[in-house]
């Protein structure tokens, strides 16, 4: 789970990537930069983001079998909701408790 702000998005083949700054990380499994790749595996703009949004996003971390590719993954159903103050309390709180 991370905040990020949404800087372009750009279709790739049959999936959309979005250039992503990563604002705040809510104990990630896995280490994350200050600009990552976000990928969505449709092209039908679902979730809807939008650039220059500020979002709470909870991906995950996608390898192939191969070990060659390693990335960050929304899937098109997955949790991407407008970052508000209220999410960032209730994030902070479930991250006490787990």
């Amino acid at each position: 789970v991370f905040r990020g702000r949404i800087l372009s998005r750009r279709l790739v083949g049959r999936e959309t990537r979005y250039e992503v700054e990563v604002k705040a990380s809510y104990g990630q499994r896995f280490p994350l930069v200050s600009r990552e790749y976000l990928w969505v595996p449709d092209v039908c703009g679902c979730p809807p983001l939008q650039e220059g949004g500020d979002y709470l996003l909870m991906a995950r971390r996608h390898v192939n079998y191969e070990g060659t590719l390693n990335r960050i993954l929304l899937p098109t159903d997955g949790y991407a909701r407008p970052w508000t103050p209220r999410e960032h309390r209730l994030v902070r709180d479930a991250q006490r408790r787990c």
